[in-house]
């Protein structure tokens, strides 16, 4: 007997492959299915090139039924198969040192030059989820001390507000350095007195090579007394910009010249640059290392969790703090995180609205936050993924998919189904028996949700009934072909037109679209329709139809075209407009 009559090994092997296209998103895998095959079935191996034809040809027919429909046959069926083994969630490994503090505390210090982006997210992620962890302490601290070169604008203090909340990392105590800045001059003062720092009134070319010769500058070695009157100038104004900085001592001889001596406070002219929340209040601004030690000091901050650009910055500031008589927090520099493809410079962000390249902060082709949570990407996704990689100090590169794994997890399971036809063509289905009540589930595991449903009365002389369907569909069709119009009934092509098709009703029963290996698509009936545009991460725009029911959809509300993929509602008034988020 031929394989492709043998009715006991098709129906194996079609169990084989619905559970491999249910565990592969929609898709069997005909290659992995061979070898299940013949590990179950060693009599075939004889007649392994035979077997591959039919396994490709019922591959073939489970891959063109939807996901959904493929679960829904899975569970109908062999619904043991589907208990799955809990999978532990994968946690962040322990911070050391923590029995030394009685209250944990992390921090996240965004300059509020720009909006949050994905490239933040990792600073931000496992600052919290740490803090929350050890049932501790949360610091958000906007560092804006450079009102000159990485000016912050206001607009973007509280976008950073709202991106953290979208996140879910709500923090404990928050903190703006441009109203710290008394605090700074107080304990720059007393380096200053007790000889740990000095002005320094060199060119930075002047003090560049006395540093690379590993030797002081001629103001290092100025009496603490004399150093304290130059401070004094400097508090009193009497020093122009570049004329004047205040550098912490290190040791000359350090191996990276980058350290020895750094700078701790400069001059800015805020009259020309002035600062966006205090004006020119004051014109000596404290540079990254001085501010951002001192804060994490004084504000208790015990794990500092950053990128392993910043070991550098550790170094500098161990110096002051052994000046200071501190103790220096614990330190964790994770490697670099690159997500290829995503937009996630700030100035290139910036630079890109400003010349119109970008519409907004929320452009879906940016990384940015804002413009995540447009497309439908849920924060708790972005949670997973950051908590996946942890505090690695390895360079990790992630792709978008990386992302849309756990997003559609989630999505999956939350998000209502529905119809959509893009750059909708006409189909004209004559030779209906009955008027078809259409009745398609919101959710193929979840039928307490409710229903979409359609009457579908046979029309005129041919009994005939009319519907929108997608062009790329159309397109596949050729006459005296059976098609399935999903969850209603199944069509043989007659004639295929430019905008067009016409077809016949052939029958209503699910076998025999199995049998006949049929491609399933999802249609809407004419009379039924609501104009959409779905907007894609590239900003190219989708035009069709969605069916009726999607007017009752709401902005923000996340839902799955079927077929087409997850989108997120931006607006259903006259139209419906979405943005897509991912398949």
């Amino acid at each position: 007997m031929a394989l492709e009559n043998d009715t006991v090994l098709r129906e194996f092997i079609r169990r084989v492959a619905l559970l491999n296209a249910v565990g592969h998103d929609g898709k069997a895998q005909a290659g992995a299915l061979v070898g299940k095959v013949l590990g179950e079935k060693a009599q075939y191996r004889n007649q392994v090139k035979e077997l591959s034809g039919v396994i490709n040809a019922i591959v073939a027919e489970v891959n063109s039924l939807t996901l959904s429909e493929q679960k829904a046959i899975v569970e109908k069926n062999w619904p043991e198969t589907q208990k799955k083994p809990e999978v532990e969630e994968k946690k962040l490994t322990p911070l050391p040192s923590t029995d030394k503090y009685k209250v944990i505390t992390t921090r996240f210090s965004p300059n509020p030059d720009c909006v949050l982006h994905l490239g933040s997210a990792r600073a931000i992620v496992l600052s919290h989820e740490y803090a929350c962890m050890y049932n501790g302490k949360f610091i958000l601290r906007f560092e804006d001390t450079d009102p000159k070169t990485k000016k912050p604008q206001l607009e973007f203090y509280e976008n950073i507000r709202k991106d953290l909340k979208w996140l879910g990392c709500r923090w404990d105590e928050e903190y703006i350095q441009s109203d710290r800045l008394k605090i700074y001059y107080e304990i720059v003062g007393k380096m200053v007195g007790d000889g740990n720092a000095y002005v320094c009134e060199c060119t930075p070319e002047a003090f560049r090579g006395k540093a690379v010769a590993k030797e002081a500058c001629p103001c290092r070695n100025i009496p603490p007394s004399d150093q304290l009157q130059r401070w004094q100038k400097m508090l009193a104004g009497d020093y122009q910009e570049g004329e004047a900085v205040i550098r912490v001592k290190t040791e000359l001889d350090h191996p990276n010249p980058a350290i020895r001596d750094w700078p701790a406070l400069r001059i800015i002219d805020t009259k020309k640059y002035p600062h966006p929340r205090v004006g020119s209040k004051y014109h000596l601004w404290p540079l990254y290392n001085l501010a951002a030690g001192i804060d994490d000091h004084l504000m208790g901050i015990t794990h500092i969790i950053r990128g392993k650009e910043h070991y550098t910055n550790m170094i500098r500031q161990k110096y002051m703090y052994q000046h200071l008589g501190w103790e220096y927090p614990q330190a964790i520099h994770y490697g670099r995180l690159k997500i290829t493809g995503a937009a996630l410079s700030k100035s290139k962000i910036v630079a890109g609205i400003n010349e119109g390249d970008y519409t907004d902060f929320d452009d879906p082709r940016l990384g940015t936050f804002a413009a995540l949570k447009k497309r439908g990407i849920q924060p708790e996704a972005i949670k997973k993924m950051i908590i996946e990689v942890g505090v690695k100090p390895n360079d990790v590169t992630l792709s978008w998919e990386s992302l849309y794994a756990h997003n559609r997890k989630i999505l999956d399971a939350t998000s209502n189904r529905y119809f959509f036809t893009a750059d909708p063509i006409e189909l004209h289905v004559s030779g209906l028996p009955k008027t078809f009540h259409a009745k398609l589930p919101l959710h193929p595991e979840h039928p307490e949700r409710g229903f979409r449903e359609y009457l579908i009365e046979p029309q005129g002389d041919k009994s005939a009934a009319m519907f929108w369907i997608t062009k790329k569909d159309a397109e596949t069709m050729q006459t005296t072909h059976m098609m399935r119009l999903m969850e209603l009934f199944n069509i043989q092509i007659d004639t295929k037109k430019a905008n067009s098709i016409t077809a016949t009703y052939t029958s209503e029963s699910y076998e025999d679209v199995r049998k006949n290996k049929v491609q399933l698509i999802q249609w809407i009936p004419k009379g039924a329709e609501y104009p959409a545009e779905i907007i894609h991460q590239d900003a190219s725009v989708t035009s069709g139809f969605a069916e009726a029911a999607c007017k009752k959809l709401k902005p923000d509300d996340i839902i799955q075209f079927e077929r087409y993929g997850f989108v997120r509602i931006n607006e259903a008034s006259e139209k419906l407009i979405a943005y897509y988020a991912q398949k």
